[in-house]
């Protein structure tokens, strides 16, 4: 909120007497003082409010600025009636105070009371106006009571003091209404409202009612104060979400930066994959040809053995090698083709039994041997060695056959 240093001129004439507003002009004045000074004090701490007033002999101060509301309150209810309303003698003492704020950093404020006649020329009104304005002094005026006859003057004042739209004349007609509740919606209080230079009492005695509808539909002609505190509060609760919800978006916008490197990972994975796919498209079309090829290479290893690893391997079959071939090669081509049986056989799901009638069937041997390269199935030494694997089989069907008899 704004900080401000304001002085509130009061109009203690004769004039205050009269009871057009409720209960009189005097009372529903300093009703409004109460509510103004509650508004500066409580919308920022460190804003300073003091009291003038401007009617009788002169102009006399009755707080000097101060944020003690207290203090504020005790001095509306000394005040005493006055003679005449000096006007221009108001705004020379309420300037004299705010030279000597203490805290220069305070913008500086008038808000003004006026209920009796003006008697001021308007022009010597606007030079006035504009030594304010060349002293970055803001002035409202509160104009009710004489509204007829002192609003072409102060129309004329406030728009030569007026800088950005910081001063403002509020006309209040007599009515029913009280006159705190038509400043509770007006550009002197509430900053949300359409702040025009001029405003009329009449239509804003509706406002109060509209304006904190959305607060929990409390009605400021019964309980200004109330519906004061409501107001700032729910502007304190709606600046704490505004905060919250910049912190939320600026931590959405630090966390989109790290969204990308989330699926950042698998793209190395997928790059990968084209490297693989000669082994994988090998293993997918022919799980034989990747048995037959790890077999290929533990035969590769095995040949750079001694030649009692082979010996051993051919333990279990009996057989006796042929004469005319050596005896490691026969070993090792034997061997080599009954892994690739069995391994064929594995592949299928099938059992041992199965892999020796495999082994039993020539023509089946025979399509294997020619799906190797570089072997001749019609050379003399496969065909022995394809001998000797089935004449263990013979041998075991032939004992088989004695035992039973």
């Amino acid at each position: 909120m704004v900080l401000e240093a304001t002085v509130l001129c009061l109009d203690n004439s004769e004039w205050m007497r009269n009871g057009d507003y409720t209960p009189t002009r005097l009372e529903a004045q300093q009703d409004a003082l109460n509510l103004i000074t509650g508004a500066k004090t409580q919308s920022n701490p460190e804003s300073t409010v003091a009291v003038v007033a401007c009617a009788g002999k002169s102009p006399e101060v009755l707080v000097t600025l101060t944020g003690d509301l207290g203090k504020v309150l005790s001095s509306l209810h000394d005040v005493k009636i006055g003679k005449n309303l000096d006007f221009v003698a108001g705004i020379q003492v309420a300037q004299l105070v705010l030279k000597h704020r203490q805290n220069k950093n305070q913008q500086q404020r008038v808000i003004y009371f006026v209920g009796s006649p003006i008697d001021t020329d308007k022009e010597e009104l606007v030079k006035l106006a504009k030594r304010l304005k060349k002293n970055n002094i803001s002035v409202d005026i509160v104009n009710f009571g004489e509204e007829g006859t002192n609003t072409e003057k102060l129309e004329a004042f406030i728009t030569a003091v007026n800088n950005n739209n910081n001063s403002h004349l509020v006309t209040i007609p007599p009515g029913p209404h009280i006159l705190s509740d038509i400043l509770i919606s007006s550009p002197i209080i509430s900053e949300d409202s359409t702040s025009g230079t001029i405003s009329t009492g009449t239509p804003s005695s509706s406002a109060p009612a509209s304006s904190f509808a959305a607060y929990g539909g409390v009605d400021p002609n019964l309980d200004p104060e109330l519906a004061l505190v409501l107001k700032i509060s729910m502007e304190e609760e709606r600046a704490r979400q505004e905060a919250e919800n910049k912190k939320k978006g600026e931590g959405d916008e630090k966390s989109k930066p790290s969204e990308p490197s989330t699926p950042a990972p698998p793209t190395p994975l997928t790059s990968k994959a084209p490297d693989n796919t000669g082994d994988v498209e090998m293993g997918e079309l022919d799980e034989e040809a990747a048995l037959a090829e790890a077999i290929a290479l533990s035969m590769a290893a095995k040949s750079t053995s001694t030649s009692s690893a082979p010996t051993s391997t051919s333990q279990p079959k009996p057989t006796p090698a042929p004469t005319s071939m050596d005896i490691g090669e026969d070993d090792e081509m034997a061997l080599a083709m009954q892994m690739s049986m069995q391994a064929e056989a594995l592949a299928q799901g099938n059992k041992q039994d199965d892999v020796n009638k495999v082994i039993e069937d020539p023509e089946f041997m025979n399509s294997v041997l020619m799906s190797l390269p570089g072997v001749d199935p019609n050379d003399e030494r496969i065909k022995n060695v394809l001998a000797s694997m089935g004449k263990p089989n013979e041998d075991k069907k032939d004992k088989d056959n004695k035992e039973k008899k």
